[in-house]
Protein backbone atom coordinates (compact mmCIF):
# COMPACT_ATOMS: atom_id res chain seq x y z
CA UNK A 1 0.00 0.00 0.00
CA UNK A 2 2.79 2.37 0.85
CA UNK A 3 4.52 1.89 -2.58
CA UNK A 4 1.23 2.28 -4.47
CA UNK A 5 0.56 5.64 -2.71
CA UNK A 6 3.93 7.17 -3.65
CA UNK A 7 3.76 6.31 -7.34
CA UNK A 8 1.24 9.08 -8.25
CA UNK A 9 3.30 11.60 -6.34
CA UNK A 10 6.27 10.67 -8.45
CA UNK A 11 4.17 11.20 -11.56
CA UNK A 12 3.07 14.67 -10.37
CA UNK A 13 6.66 15.60 -9.72
CA UNK A 14 7.66 14.51 -13.21
CA UNK A 15 4.85 16.48 -14.84
CA UNK A 16 5.73 19.60 -12.84
CA UNK A 17 9.28 19.36 -13.98
CA UNK A 18 8.12 19.01 -17.58
CA UNK A 19 5.95 22.18 -17.38
CA UNK A 20 8.79 24.12 -15.84
CA UNK A 21 11.07 22.97 -18.64
CA UNK A 22 8.60 24.14 -21.28
CA UNK A 23 8.31 27.50 -19.56
CA UNK A 24 12.07 27.83 -19.49
CA UNK A 25 12.29 26.97 -23.20
CA UNK A 26 9.57 29.53 -23.97
CA UNK A 27 11.41 32.20 -22.01
CA UNK A 28 14.65 31.38 -23.77
CA UNK A 29 13.12 31.45 -27.24
CA UNK A 30 10.80 34.42 -26.76
CA UNK A 31 11.77 37.77 -28.26
CA UNK A 32 12.68 40.29 -25.63
CA UNK A 33 12.29 37.82 -22.81
CA UNK A 34 8.49 38.41 -22.36
CA UNK A 35 5.99 36.29 -20.49
CA UNK A 36 3.17 34.21 -21.86
CA UNK A 37 0.04 36.12 -22.85
CA UNK A 38 -2.58 36.24 -20.11
CA UNK A 39 -0.07 35.76 -17.30
CA UNK A 40 -0.63 39.45 -16.13
CA UNK A 41 -4.07 41.07 -15.81
CA UNK A 42 -4.55 44.39 -17.78
CA UNK A 43 -5.91 47.41 -15.87
CA UNK A 44 -8.85 49.63 -16.89
CA UNK A 45 -8.61 53.33 -17.89
CA UNK A 46 -7.62 55.98 -15.36
CA UNK A 47 -9.04 59.51 -15.21
CA UNK A 48 -7.77 63.06 -15.04
CA UNK A 49 -10.24 65.42 -13.39
CA UNK A 50 -10.16 69.22 -13.75
CA UNK A 51 -10.17 70.56 -11.14
CA UNK A 52 -8.44 67.78 -9.26
CA UNK A 53 -8.66 66.97 -5.59
CA UNK A 54 -10.81 69.15 -3.36
CA UNK A 55 -10.26 72.40 -5.26
CA UNK A 56 -13.45 74.49 -5.49
CA UNK A 57 -13.77 76.10 -8.94
CA UNK A 58 -15.68 79.24 -9.87
CA UNK A 59 -18.98 78.56 -11.68
CA UNK A 60 -17.50 79.53 -15.05
CA UNK A 61 -14.16 77.75 -14.59
CA UNK A 62 -13.16 74.75 -16.75
CA UNK A 63 -14.56 71.52 -15.31
CA UNK A 64 -13.76 68.34 -17.24
CA UNK A 65 -12.80 64.66 -17.12
CA UNK A 66 -10.38 62.82 -19.42
CA UNK A 67 -10.05 59.07 -19.85
CA UNK A 68 -6.46 57.86 -20.03
CA UNK A 69 -6.01 54.60 -21.92
CA UNK A 70 -9.59 54.26 -23.05
CA UNK A 71 -12.74 55.83 -24.47
CA UNK A 72 -15.98 56.68 -22.75
CA UNK A 73 -19.17 54.81 -23.37
CA UNK A 74 -22.29 56.94 -24.05
CA UNK A 75 -23.98 58.18 -20.91
CA UNK A 76 -21.29 60.22 -19.16
CA UNK A 77 -22.95 62.73 -16.83
CA UNK A 78 -22.19 65.40 -14.25
CA UNK A 79 -25.18 65.69 -11.95
CA UNK A 80 -26.18 68.17 -9.27
CA UNK A 81 -26.37 66.02 -6.17
CA UNK A 82 -29.08 68.17 -4.57
CA UNK A 83 -31.46 68.50 -7.53
CA UNK A 84 -30.55 65.46 -9.62
CA UNK A 85 -30.30 67.70 -12.67
CA UNK A 86 -27.51 66.84 -15.16
CA UNK A 87 -25.24 69.51 -16.54
CA UNK A 88 -24.82 70.15 -20.26
CA UNK A 89 -21.53 68.61 -21.47
CA UNK A 90 -19.42 68.75 -24.61
CA UNK A 91 -17.62 65.58 -25.72
CA UNK A 92 -14.32 65.61 -27.59
CA UNK A 93 -14.40 64.05 -31.10
CA UNK A 94 -12.32 61.06 -29.95
CA UNK A 95 -14.62 60.32 -27.01
CA UNK A 96 -11.89 60.65 -24.38
CA UNK A 97 -12.89 63.96 -22.75
CA UNK A 98 -16.06 65.58 -21.45
CA UNK A 99 -16.16 69.29 -20.55
CA UNK A 100 -18.89 71.27 -18.79
CA UNK A 101 -20.70 73.52 -21.30
CA UNK A 102 -22.68 75.78 -18.96
CA UNK A 103 -21.98 77.68 -15.74
CA UNK A 104 -22.39 75.76 -12.50
CA UNK A 105 -24.22 76.95 -9.41
CA UNK A 106 -22.57 78.69 -6.48
CA UNK A 107 -21.94 76.31 -3.58
CA UNK A 108 -23.43 73.31 -5.43
CA UNK A 109 -21.89 69.84 -5.50
CA UNK A 110 -21.81 67.77 -8.69
CA UNK A 111 -20.95 64.07 -9.18
CA UNK A 112 -19.37 62.53 -12.28
CA UNK A 113 -20.78 59.20 -13.52
CA UNK A 114 -19.97 57.04 -16.52
CA UNK A 115 -17.78 54.22 -17.79
CA UNK A 116 -14.76 54.11 -20.09
CA UNK A 117 -13.56 50.97 -21.93
CA UNK A 118 -9.88 50.12 -22.13
CA UNK A 119 -7.81 47.38 -23.73
CA UNK A 120 -8.56 43.65 -23.71
CA UNK A 121 -12.10 44.12 -22.43
CA UNK A 122 -11.15 46.19 -19.38
CA UNK A 123 -13.24 49.08 -18.12
CA UNK A 124 -13.52 51.44 -15.14
CA UNK A 125 -16.15 53.79 -13.71
CA UNK A 126 -16.02 57.49 -12.87
CA UNK A 127 -16.03 58.28 -9.17
CA UNK A 128 -15.41 61.94 -8.43
CA UNK A 129 -17.35 64.93 -7.07
CA UNK A 130 -16.71 68.65 -7.44
CA UNK A 131 -18.07 71.45 -5.24
CA UNK A 132 -18.29 74.99 -6.63
CA UNK A 133 -17.02 77.95 -4.66
CA UNK A 134 -19.54 79.60 -2.34
CA UNK A 135 -18.55 83.30 -2.42
CA UNK A 136 -18.80 85.67 0.48
CA UNK A 137 -20.45 88.28 -1.78
CA UNK A 138 -22.00 88.49 -5.23
CA UNK A 139 -22.16 91.78 -7.11
CA UNK A 140 -25.12 92.74 -9.27
CA UNK A 141 -25.18 95.46 -11.94
CA UNK A 142 -27.65 98.18 -12.91
CA UNK A 143 -27.41 99.47 -16.50
CA UNK A 144 -28.57 102.98 -17.39
CA UNK A 145 -29.85 102.23 -20.92
CA UNK A 146 -32.79 99.87 -21.38
CA UNK A 147 -32.77 97.26 -24.14
CA UNK A 148 -34.12 98.53 -27.48
CA UNK A 149 -34.01 102.13 -26.27
CA UNK A 150 -33.22 105.05 -28.55
CA UNK A 151 -30.91 107.60 -26.96
CA UNK A 152 -29.17 110.83 -27.83
CA UNK A 153 -25.68 111.26 -29.20
CA UNK A 154 -24.15 112.06 -25.80
CA UNK A 155 -25.37 108.98 -23.92
CA UNK A 156 -22.68 106.94 -22.15
CA UNK A 157 -23.26 103.30 -21.26
CA UNK A 158 -23.09 103.06 -17.46
CA UNK A 159 -22.66 99.94 -15.33
CA UNK A 160 -23.28 100.53 -11.62
CA UNK A 161 -22.10 97.66 -9.39
CA UNK A 162 -23.70 96.86 -6.05
CA UNK A 163 -20.29 96.78 -4.38
CA UNK A 164 -16.61 97.37 -4.98
CA UNK A 165 -14.90 95.60 -7.88
CA UNK A 166 -11.34 94.92 -6.78
CA UNK A 167 -10.21 93.14 -9.94
CA UNK A 168 -11.33 95.76 -12.46
CA UNK A 169 -9.07 94.35 -15.16
CA UNK A 170 -10.75 90.93 -15.06
CA UNK A 171 -14.21 92.48 -15.14
CA UNK A 172 -13.40 94.88 -17.96
CA UNK A 173 -12.02 92.01 -20.05
CA UNK A 174 -15.42 90.34 -19.69
CA UNK A 175 -17.31 93.39 -21.02
CA UNK A 176 -17.57 93.31 -24.80
CA UNK A 177 -18.97 96.35 -26.61
CA UNK A 178 -19.92 96.07 -30.29
CA UNK A 179 -20.90 99.08 -32.40
CA UNK A 180 -22.29 99.28 -35.95
CA UNK A 181 -20.73 101.19 -37.60
CA UNK A 182 -17.48 100.78 -35.70
CA UNK A 183 -17.03 103.57 -33.16
CA UNK A 184 -13.87 104.35 -31.23
CA UNK A 185 -14.59 104.30 -27.52
CA UNK A 186 -13.34 103.14 -24.15
CA UNK A 187 -14.35 102.01 -20.70
CA UNK A 188 -13.41 104.19 -17.77
CA UNK A 189 -13.73 103.42 -14.06
CA UNK A 190 -15.09 106.42 -12.23
CA UNK A 191 -14.59 107.01 -8.50
CA UNK A 192 -16.57 104.80 -6.14
CA UNK A 193 -20.14 105.82 -5.36
CA UNK A 194 -21.64 103.16 -3.07
CA UNK A 195 -20.07 100.66 -5.45
CA UNK A 196 -17.89 100.67 -8.53
CA UNK A 197 -18.88 102.46 -11.75
CA UNK A 198 -17.76 101.59 -15.26
CA UNK A 199 -18.72 103.96 -18.10
CA UNK A 200 -18.21 103.39 -21.83
CA UNK A 201 -18.38 106.35 -24.16
CA UNK A 202 -17.18 107.12 -27.67
CA UNK A 203 -14.31 109.48 -28.34
CA UNK A 204 -16.71 111.93 -29.98
CA UNK A 205 -20.47 112.16 -29.91
CA UNK A 206 -22.21 109.11 -31.35
CA UNK A 207 -23.05 109.00 -35.03
CA UNK A 208 -26.86 109.00 -35.48
CA UNK A 209 -28.24 105.55 -36.22
CA UNK A 210 -25.37 103.66 -34.56
CA UNK A 211 -26.34 100.30 -33.07
CA UNK A 212 -24.70 99.42 -29.77
CA UNK A 213 -24.60 96.12 -27.91
CA UNK A 214 -22.78 95.10 -24.75
CA UNK A 215 -22.31 91.55 -23.52
CA UNK A 216 -20.84 91.08 -20.06
CA UNK A 217 -19.95 87.53 -19.01
CA UNK A 218 -19.91 88.33 -15.31
CA UNK A 219 -21.69 85.37 -13.70
CA UNK A 220 -19.16 83.26 -11.84
CA UNK A 221 -16.35 85.70 -12.56
CA UNK A 222 -14.02 86.49 -9.67
CA UNK A 223 -14.32 90.25 -9.11
CA UNK A 224 -11.60 90.23 -6.47
CA UNK A 225 -11.82 90.71 -2.72
CA UNK A 226 -13.95 87.57 -2.32
CA UNK A 227 -16.76 88.91 -4.54
CA UNK A 228 -18.09 87.21 -7.68
CA UNK A 229 -20.51 88.26 -10.39
CA UNK A 230 -24.18 87.59 -9.66
CA UNK A 231 -25.32 87.40 -13.29
CA UNK A 232 -24.34 88.06 -16.88
CA UNK A 233 -25.40 91.47 -18.21
CA UNK A 234 -26.40 92.67 -21.66
CA UNK A 235 -27.56 95.88 -23.27
CA UNK A 236 -28.65 96.66 -26.82
CA UNK A 237 -29.75 100.12 -27.96
CA UNK A 238 -29.51 102.54 -30.85
CA UNK A 239 -28.56 106.17 -31.29
CA UNK A 240 -31.24 108.58 -32.45
CA UNK A 241 -31.07 111.93 -34.25
CA UNK A 242 -28.27 114.37 -33.46
CA UNK A 243 -29.68 117.08 -31.21
CA UNK A 244 -27.63 119.44 -29.04
CA UNK A 245 -28.81 122.17 -26.70
CA UNK A 246 -26.55 125.23 -26.87
CA UNK A 247 -26.98 126.99 -23.54
CA UNK A 248 -25.08 130.30 -23.35
CA UNK A 249 -25.75 131.89 -19.96
CA UNK A 250 -24.78 135.35 -21.21
CA UNK A 251 -27.43 135.18 -23.93
CA UNK A 252 -30.30 134.30 -21.54
CA UNK A 253 -31.51 131.87 -24.21
CA UNK A 254 -31.18 128.24 -25.25
CA UNK A 255 -30.92 127.09 -28.84
CA UNK A 256 -31.87 123.54 -29.76
CA UNK A 257 -29.73 122.49 -32.71
CA UNK A 258 -29.84 119.65 -35.21
CA UNK A 259 -26.70 120.08 -37.21
CA UNK A 260 -26.74 123.68 -38.37
CA UNK A 261 -30.53 123.91 -38.10
CA UNK A 262 -31.99 125.85 -35.17
CA UNK A 263 -35.04 123.84 -34.11
CA UNK A 264 -35.94 126.05 -31.12
CA UNK A 265 -34.58 129.38 -29.90
CA UNK A 266 -36.11 130.09 -26.49
CA UNK A 267 -35.69 132.83 -23.87
CA UNK A 268 -34.68 131.46 -20.48
CA UNK A 269 -33.11 132.28 -17.14
CA UNK A 270 -30.01 130.58 -15.73
CA UNK A 271 -28.63 130.42 -12.20
CA UNK A 272 -28.26 133.80 -10.54
CA UNK A 273 -24.69 133.04 -9.53
CA UNK A 274 -24.75 134.99 -6.28
CA UNK A 275 -23.76 131.82 -4.41
CA UNK A 276 -21.89 128.72 -5.68
CA UNK A 277 -25.05 126.63 -5.24
CA UNK A 278 -26.90 129.03 -7.58
CA UNK A 279 -24.44 128.69 -10.47
CA UNK A 280 -25.50 126.67 -13.52
CA UNK A 281 -22.41 124.59 -14.21
CA UNK A 282 -20.49 125.08 -17.46
CA UNK A 283 -19.67 122.03 -19.53
CA UNK A 284 -21.34 119.23 -21.44
CA UNK A 285 -24.32 117.94 -19.50
CA UNK A 286 -26.37 114.91 -20.60
CA UNK A 287 -30.14 114.54 -20.36
CA UNK A 288 -30.72 111.67 -17.91
CA UNK A 289 -34.40 111.94 -16.88
CA UNK A 290 -37.62 113.46 -18.20
CA UNK A 291 -40.79 114.11 -16.17
CA UNK A 292 -43.98 115.91 -17.18
CA UNK A 293 -44.53 116.55 -13.46
CA UNK A 294 -41.76 116.59 -10.89
CA UNK A 295 -41.69 117.65 -7.25
CA UNK A 296 -38.50 119.56 -6.43
CA UNK A 297 -36.94 120.36 -3.08
CA UNK A 298 -34.02 122.65 -2.29
CA UNK A 299 -33.59 122.94 1.48
CA UNK A 300 -30.79 125.50 1.11
CA UNK A 301 -33.13 127.73 -0.91
CA UNK A 302 -36.02 127.11 1.45
CA UNK A 303 -38.52 125.20 -0.72
CA UNK A 304 -39.83 121.64 -0.54
CA UNK A 305 -41.93 119.44 -2.86
CA UNK A 306 -42.73 122.21 -5.31
CA UNK A 307 -44.49 120.89 -8.40
CA UNK A 308 -42.66 121.75 -11.61
CA UNK A 309 -43.78 120.96 -15.16
CA UNK A 310 -41.87 119.45 -18.09
CA UNK A 311 -38.70 118.84 -16.10
CA UNK A 312 -35.65 117.55 -18.00
CA UNK A 313 -32.78 116.58 -15.69
CA UNK A 314 -29.31 117.48 -17.00
CA UNK A 315 -27.19 116.58 -13.96
CA UNK A 316 -27.50 114.94 -10.57
CA UNK A 317 -26.72 118.15 -8.69
CA UNK A 318 -30.33 119.27 -9.19
CA UNK A 319 -30.00 121.00 -12.55
CA UNK A 320 -33.07 120.77 -14.80
CA UNK A 321 -34.48 122.53 -17.80
CA UNK A 322 -38.08 123.10 -16.71
CA UNK A 323 -41.05 125.43 -16.70
CA UNK A 324 -41.16 128.16 -14.07
CA UNK A 325 -43.92 130.75 -14.49
CA UNK A 326 -42.46 132.80 -11.62
CA UNK A 327 -39.38 133.77 -13.65
CA UNK A 328 -41.13 134.51 -16.96
CA UNK A 329 -40.47 138.23 -16.49
CA UNK A 330 -36.74 137.56 -16.31
CA UNK A 331 -36.48 134.95 -19.06
CA UNK A 332 -34.45 136.32 -21.95
CA UNK A 333 -33.21 139.26 -19.88
CA UNK A 334 -31.54 138.15 -16.62
CA UNK A 335 -30.43 135.09 -14.67
CA UNK A 336 -32.27 134.66 -11.36
CA UNK A 337 -32.69 130.92 -10.72
CA UNK A 338 -31.14 128.59 -8.15
CA UNK A 339 -29.17 126.88 -10.95
CA UNK A 340 -31.82 125.37 -13.20
CA UNK A 341 -32.63 126.66 -16.68
CA UNK A 342 -36.16 128.14 -16.52
CA UNK A 343 -38.56 128.40 -19.45
CA UNK A 344 -42.15 129.49 -19.83
CA UNK A 345 -44.75 126.75 -19.58
CA UNK A 346 -45.37 126.62 -23.34
CA UNK A 347 -41.67 126.80 -24.23
CA UNK A 348 -40.82 124.09 -21.68
CA UNK A 349 -43.46 121.85 -23.22
CA UNK A 350 -42.13 122.51 -26.72
CA UNK A 351 -38.61 121.54 -25.66
CA UNK A 352 -39.82 118.54 -23.63
CA UNK A 353 -41.60 117.09 -26.65
CA UNK A 354 -38.41 116.90 -28.74
CA UNK A 355 -35.88 116.09 -26.01
CA UNK A 356 -34.38 112.61 -25.59
CA UNK A 357 -32.41 110.81 -22.89
CA UNK A 358 -28.74 111.14 -23.84
CA UNK A 359 -28.98 114.54 -25.55
CA UNK A 360 -25.98 116.78 -24.83
CA UNK A 361 -26.65 120.15 -23.20
CA UNK A 362 -23.61 122.39 -23.65
CA UNK A 363 -23.61 125.14 -21.04
CA UNK A 364 -21.16 128.02 -21.42
CA UNK A 365 -20.22 131.31 -19.73
CA UNK A 366 -20.79 130.48 -16.08
CA UNK A 367 -18.27 130.66 -13.23
CA UNK A 368 -18.11 127.00 -12.13
CA UNK A 369 -17.38 124.00 -14.40
CA UNK A 370 -19.32 120.76 -14.28
CA UNK A 371 -17.33 118.13 -12.37
CA UNK A 372 -17.44 114.87 -10.44
CA UNK A 373 -19.09 116.75 -7.57
CA UNK A 374 -22.17 117.24 -9.74
CA UNK A 375 -23.16 113.58 -10.02
CA UNK A 376 -23.00 110.58 -12.30
CA UNK A 377 -22.57 111.95 -15.80
CA UNK A 378 -19.64 114.28 -16.14
CA UNK A 379 -18.03 112.04 -18.77
CA UNK A 380 -17.73 114.68 -21.49
CA UNK A 381 -15.80 117.06 -19.24
CA UNK A 382 -12.85 114.62 -19.35
CA UNK A 383 -10.46 114.84 -22.30
CA UNK A 384 -9.97 111.70 -24.39
CA UNK A 385 -6.41 110.73 -23.32
CA UNK A 386 -7.39 111.06 -19.67
CA UNK A 387 -10.55 109.05 -20.25
CA UNK A 388 -8.54 106.25 -21.88
CA UNK A 389 -6.13 106.22 -18.94
CA UNK A 390 -9.09 105.47 -16.66
CA UNK A 391 -9.53 102.06 -18.29
CA UNK A 392 -8.28 99.13 -16.19
CA UNK A 393 -6.79 97.64 -19.35
CA UNK A 394 -4.73 100.69 -20.22
CA UNK A 395 -1.12 99.92 -19.34
CA UNK A 396 -0.61 103.52 -18.25
CA UNK A 397 -3.17 103.03 -15.49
Amino acid sequence: MFDMFRAPLGRRTFLGATVASVAAVAAACGRGGGILPGSQKAEGPTYTYTPSGDEKPAPAATVSVQANGGRFRPGVALTNTATGKPVKLNASPDGTTYTVAEPLGYGATYKWSGVADGEAGTFSSLDHAVTVVDPGETLSVVINVADDAEVGIGAPLILKFSGTVEDKEAVEKALEVTTTPHTEGSWAWLPEDNGSRAHWRPKEYWRPGTKVSMNGKLYGLDHGGGAYGAADVTSAFRIGRAQIVKADADSHRIRVMRGTQVVLDLPCSYGEGDLPRNVTRSGIHVVSEMHEDFFMSNPAAGYFNVRERFAVRISNNGEFIHANPQTVGNQGASNVTNGCINLSLSDAQSYFQIAMIGDPVEVTNTSIPLSEADGDIFDWTIDWPTWQSMSALNKKN
